[in-house]
């Protein structure tokens, strides 16, 4: 018997493993400290009461036998999927329900969507990047090359034309960064995915705190449909973290190697996924009618006023930094020519603060530090006040 060997290519533990594991030993050796975690990106706002008023009615469902369900459909039930659809028509992009497929959120289909491919193809991701990613191709044993993001192009990385790859990953606004892709520089990105016959993964899990003109979907833009597959959660959408559900879009027409793309993912579906609950299906259409809209909305505006106020004490302090205005995180310069994990430790010791160093975001993150605003407010603004006093010092 042997094991998957490419498992020794993988860092030693998983990064939010890690930073957990790093703050539980400092608050058991300190447990008269206490500690605001600014790190992970997890919602602490309530669902929106529509959703769990779905959420009843659908557990109450499974209660009766008129009403009962079992297995769903592989693709989702097509009420959920003619709302995403609804959705998307409310910021101009026509998806039609029958390219759209329900699932339990981004992060298992970036890492899952890898099993439609050939091992050999190589794939390209930028850097910094979700670590999902790259674990999920090391783990497949592919080919993985890098696009630079860095201060010199605003954390967006662009294509080199010299460069040929097979799958990208995009994901906008980007995690850990906090930037958001224009529409000319996803363009340059659609241009380059067709004429390398390539297919961009592109994950838009954080698409509804754009503020400006940024798209939130790939397929606003001309071209993408015969190159891409997008991906998106309710995770921050409608703080669905718990709850689990998502979604993926695969053009009908969208081919490669005389297959048919979306008909490959949904036979992986069918033989490895048996689809999302009744009661989290219900809640997900809830959520994404024009009443569920309005409720997740004020709270995306909460999360983006404790970006604004984290923002503001950067500008205060003159740190360099990405995000705030498209996106929940602040991806901030460490001070003082710190490394990341040193500034991690600095600021878990000194302030009693838990970020994300960026160099568990890829090498181009080494330097650099994620703040999240998805605190609460008490403790955001505790938070900066802390920062402030430590860095103005």
């Amino acid at each position: 018997m042997k094991v998957n060997r490419n498992f020794d290519n993988l860092v030693p533990n998983y990064l939010f493993a890690e930073i957990a594991k790093r703050v539980n030993e400092y608050c058991s050796a300190n447990p008269d400290k206490k500690v605001i975690k600014l790190g992970i990106g997890d919602v602490t706002l309530p669902l929106p009461k529509i959703a769990v008023e779905a959420l009843k009615k659908g557990a109450d469902d499974l209660g009766n036998k008129e009403t009962f369900k079992g297995y769903p459909d592989y693709e989702g039930y097509e009420f959920v999927r003619k709302a995403v659809s609804d959705y998307y028509n409310t910021f101009g992009v026509k998806v039609d329900p029958s390219e759209i497929l329900i699932t339990d959120g981004a992060k298992s289909d970036s890492g899952n969507i890898g099993d439609i491919f050939d091992k050999d193809n190589t794939v390209l991701v930028t850097d910094p990047v979700y670590p999902v990613y790259v674990d999920s191709n090391i783990m497949a044993g592919r080919k993985i090359i890098y696009a630079d993001s860095n201060e010199s192009n605003g954390f967006c990385a662009m294509p080199n034309e010299d460069v040929k790859a097979d799958i990208i990953y995009l994901c906008s606004p980007n995690n850990p960064t906090g930037s958001a892709y224009s529409y000319d520089q996803l363009k340059t990105w659609v241009d380059y995915a067709n004429k390398n016959d390539a297919i961009i993964i592109f994950d838009a899990a954080y698409e509804a705190f754009i503020t400006d003109d940024s798209p939130r979907s790939i397929f606003a833009v001309e071209g993408a449909r015969t190159c891409a597959i997008e991906l998106c959660s309710l995770s921050k959408t409608a703080g669905f973290t718990g709850t689990r559900c998502g979604y993926t879009i695969i053009p009908k027409e969208l081919e490669r190697d005389g297959k048919n793309i979306y008909k490959l993912w949904y036979r992986r579906e069918a033989t490895k996924f048996n689809g999302v609950s009744w009661p989290v299906q219900c809640a997900a259409a809830a959520v994404l009618s024009e009443e569920g809209q309005k409720e997740f909305k004020e709270n995306i505006s909460y999360y983006q006023e404790n970006a604004k106020i984290i923002a503001s004490a950067m500008d205060e302090l003159g740190i360099y930094y990405t995000g705030g205005k498209n996106s929940p995180y602040i991806w901030l310069k460490c001070p003082n020519g710190m490394g990341s994990w040193e500034f991690f430790d600095y600021l878990l010791e000194n302030a009693n603060v838990v970020g994300t160093p960026g160099e568990g975001f890829g090498k181009n993150g080494e330097g650099y530090f994620r703040l999240t605003s998805f605190g609460d407010r008490e403790n955001t603004i505790e938070a900066v006040r802390r920062i402030k006093e430590l860095l103005s010092k």
